[in-house]
C-alpha cells in the first residue's frame, strides 16, 4: 500500500475539470485509489465520489493506493496533483 498527502494549491479546488482528468488517469491502473478529505473518502475512479468530497483550496488530502501497480500509480498520481492542483 502506498499513501501520500497533498495540499491543494488550485484556488478553485478540485472542480469538475481536474476531477475528470484525474478520473481518466486513475482508470489506467488496476490498483484501488482512494482519496480522503477530512473524514470523507472517495474512489478516484468514480467522478461523483470525487466531486462529492468538496475538496477546496488549502485542503490537505490523503491518497491511498493499493494493488498490483501501486508504485507506478502513486508516482503518476502525485505528479498529476503537483502539476494540476
Amino acid at each position: 500500500m502506498k499513501t501520500f498527502q497533498y495540499t491543494i494549491k488550485e484556488e478553485l479546488g478540485m472542480h469538475a475539470r481536474p476531477a475528470g482528468l484525474i478520473l481518466q488517469l486513475a482508470k489506467e491502473f488496476k490498483s484501488e485509489i482512494i482519496v480522503s478529505n477530512k473524514e470523507n473518502r472517495g474512489n478516484l475512479k468514480k467522478l461523483f465520489s470525487v466531486v462529492s468530497l468538496n475538496i477546496q483550496y488549502q485542503d490537505t488530502i490523503t491518497v491511498t493506493i493499493e494493488g498490483p501497480d501501486e508504485d507506478v500509480a502513486a508516482e503518476e498520481m502525485l505528479a498529476f496533483f503537483e502539476e494540476n492542483l
